[in-house]
């Protein structure tokens, strides 16, 4: 679902703030989260990958 819409709402993506602004999050289900970081409209960056306590 990212990879052909990022913005999709049920991803529920969202910059990050503090430390990580540079960084945006989408969620997989309800508590798992992915950290990336835009390179480019077309590349991304998989940075961490788990639960919201972990990746934030």
């Amino acid at each position: 679902m990212f990879r052909n819409n990022p913005t999709h709402p049920l991803l529920h993506d969202h910059q990050l703030t503090g430390r990580k602004q540079e960084l945006r999050s989408f969620s997989i289900t309800g508590d798992i989260r992915v950290v990336y970081h835009n390179i480019s409209s077309k590349t991304v960056i998989l940075l961490d990958i788990g639960s919201h306590a972990q990746v934030y």
